[in-house]
């Protein structure tokens, strides 16, 4: 009985998690592909205008409109492309006419690269500082802390590398000024995507520990002798770290929309960088394929937070079950 019971519960889970990517990439491509439609402009006599580099004909631009099935209805031309993807296929770039798929894979990789460098950036910072902040409340400890986390979430992150190029790169020569490939091509984006990040986490970690170090359970411990190591780090630190891993996957997640500024930044090349030239080469296949794959990572992302929960606590599993 209760191996039925925990089957059925894995299956409604994992039904449920499924729903939930469905329906968000569902929402993320309606709502790209309609506000592309709605763009004031011709995409046909920008693309053409650029390729062939003088004014096109009205013949050209009809025969591309054609070929790229844009003289469709909004509805008929979403559907078709929503057929296509349900098959693998995200269509082909405007310009290149290389398949969307391939210029996904070969970009995916660095960002993916960056987001994860700037989560261990962040983590690296914010956990000790933290859980120093809390242990030593009031102190001077906790006062720098909170002033650097406010610090960290208030510098944009195009400032911060920006500066980050002029000291490291250009004037200790330390790091590359651009690209990807090595380590150090990495160093400086990491930081400057995980120094907001950092400053977030730093203020939940803080107040997470506060919140448990002040319940009966560790009141109780104290009385009966336990080091006050071992109450914060053992009993206390468990607690804690339910609300920090969900600020942790949702950070991972918003990671992906600071690549953006950052890939820009540090000309590294990654799905932020192909999105804004997709953008203002009106490449709407690759802007399509890259806001649907940003949405769905996002969601699964947030799905394996959710099991997350369940390794650091399995009460939570049988909380939710009964």
């Amino acid at each position: 009985m209760v191996d039925n019971v925990d089957l059925s519960g894995a299956l409604y889970g994992g039904l449920s998690r499924l729903w939930s990517v469905t329906v968000v990439a569902f929402g993320a491509s309606l709502l790209t592909y309609g506000l592309i439609y709605l763009t004031p402009g011709d995409p046909a006599h920008t693309i053409l205008a650029q390729q062939l580099r003088r004014e096109p004909t009205a013949a050209e631009m009809a025969a591309f409109r054609a070929e790229q099935g844009l003289d469709e209805s909004f509805v008929q031309q979403y559907l078709s492309w929503l057929v296509n993807v349900a098959h693998g296929d995200f269509g082909s770039s405007y310009y290149s006419s290389q398949s969307v798929r391939e210029l996904l894979a070969l970009h995916l990789p660095n960002t993916a690269e960056l987001a994860i460098a700037a989560i261990v950036v962040a983590v690296v910072i914010a956990i000790p500082l933290g859980i120093l902040s809390a242990v030593h409340y009031d102190t001077w400890i906790d006062h720098t802390a909170q002033v650097g986390a406010l610090l960290g979430v208030s510098i944009p992150n195009f400032w911060l590398g920006y500066l980050l190029i002029l000291v490291f790169s250009l004037g200790l020569g330390l790091t590359p000024v651009s690209g990807s490939g090595t380590v150090g091509h990495l160093v400086l984006p990491a930081i400057t995507l995980g120094t907001a990040m950092a400053g977030i986490i730093t203020r939940i970690v803080r107040t997470s520990v506060l919140d448990e170090l002040g319940k009966d359970y560790v009141v109780v411990a104290r009385s009966k002798g336990v080091s006050e190591r071992l109450v914060v780090y053992k009993h206390a630190l468990r607690n804690a770290f339910i609300p920090v891993v969900t600020i942790i996957g949702l950070q991972f997640g918003f990671v992906l929309n600071g690549a953006v500024v950052v890939e820009v930044v540090f000309q590294r090349p990654g799905l932020g960088t192909l999105l804004v030239d997709a953008v203002f080469a009106r490449n709407y296949p690759v802007v399509q394929g890259v806001v649907l794959v940003t949405a769905v990572l996002f969601v699964l992302i947030n799905q394996l937070v959710d099991l997350a929960y369940v390794a650091i606590d399995p009460q939570i599993e049988r909380g939710v079950r009964s």
